[in-house]
């Protein structure tokens, strides 16, 4: 191909290329996710193909089946009921059910002279003027209520539509993965031992990212919302499953649940109910985070912990949910390119 049709065409695949990631970015959570279970659940998927003779589609649409049965539906079904429970806690507090106020002078009163001077000064020690505030903001803001009643209901639908598409990408992937991937790195121009590294580490780090983390939260939530429900905190389901979305954080993650209920337990005399959770939380929630989390997430991916947090962190910030997975990945690819960048460098010096 000559030197200027070549150019011309490098440009045309460049601009096509950032073309398509245009048109595809508003389902760039959706084709995460389907591509994140796929290769999760690509060891199942090829269990199932050989029990059924080898049919691509039936082993990649029962697959596709158990995924929305066993993690999708239960995962939906949690929503909606921590949905009804923060209604019904919010009915409560309108009532009048929940003493918010009471409580809230009763903490006041337990701390100390300097700390209650500074909740005056900025206006925080009296929490009845403090709703009185926080309703008169909500009313200047509720002009566009219209607005934001529509942007709900339109946030519904993309759910739904990326939902939709999720389980369609996923059953795709499932049933022609593999022959998509050997497209995919016949076109790149990188050395197949380059390949392969890159490849090997993105999938090792969205298997232990993904199931990892999930298995780590929903543990620390699980362990959690018992030690709450023993403690009888109202909402203590709620608060459970804020603790495993929390728990995503490493290190800090469910402590900012937990830490703050027993420091309310402690000022409001309960003394040996807050040193309960306290040592509950550090030496069993914190002890699965700093034990299991490590072998889950850390082993496999090789990265530092630090790294993991802080690109957790940058990440949910960026990307929300999906930076939980985004983050630590974009970390070992880093890592990963530059391991070779460096290995073929000292390669040329010798």
């Amino acid at each position: 191909m000559p030197s200027t049709e070549r150019n011309a065409f490098l440009i045309l695949l460049v601009a096509v290329t950032i073309g398509f990631g245009w048109i595809v970015w508003p389902l760039a959570g959706a084709i995460l996710w389907a591509v994140a279970l796929a290769i999760i659940f690509r060891s199942v998927n090829q269990g199932i193909l050989r029990r059924v003779d080898g049919r691509a589609t039936l082993a990649a649409a029962t697959t596709t089946l158990l995924v929305l049965v066993l993690v999708l539906l239960p995962a939906i079904l949690i929503a909606g009921f921590v949905s009804q429970e923060a209604s019904a806690l919010v009915r409560r507090v309108q009532a009048g059910e929940l003493d918010l106020a009471g409580m809230y002078r009763r903490a006041v009163e337990v701390l100390p002279a300097w700390l209650v001077d500074t909740l005056n000064a900025a206006g925080l020690s009296n929490l009845p003027a403090l709703m009185e505030r926080l309703k008169s903001t909500a009313a200047q803001g509720s002009k566009p209520l219209a607005n934001q009643v529509w942007q709900l209901g339109q946030g519904t639908l993309d759910f739904a539509v990326g939902f939709l598409v999720m389980l369609y990408l996923l059953f795709f992937l499932l049933r022609d993965g593999d022959a998509l991937m050997r497209e995919v790195r016949r076109a790149l121009p990188l050395r197949d031992a380059v390949q392969e590294r890159l490849f090997g580490r993105f999938r090792s780090v969205v298997r232990s990212t993904v199931k990892g983390n999930i298995v780590v939260a929903a543990l620390q939530g699980a362990l959690g919302g018992i030690a709450l429900m023993v403690l009888d905190i109202e909402g203590a389901v709620l608060w459970a499953v804020v603790m495993a979305f929390l728990s995503l954080l490493p290190a800090i993650g469910a402590a900012i649940v937990w830490g703050p209920i027993a420091a309310y337990l402690l000022m409001t005399g309960q003394v040996w109910q807050g040193v309960g959770l306290i040592a509950f939380g550090a030496l069993v929630i914190g002890l699965i985070d700093n034990v299991l989390r490590p072998i889950l997430v850390g082993k496999e991916t090789r990265i530092p912990d630090y790294v993991v947090l802080v690109t957790t962190i940058g990440g949910m910030t960026l990307f929300g949910i999906n930076g939980f997975v985004i983050g630590p990945l974009v970390a070992a690819l880093f890592i990963a390119a530059w391991e070779i960048f460096a290995a073929t460098k000292a390669r040329a010096r010798t």
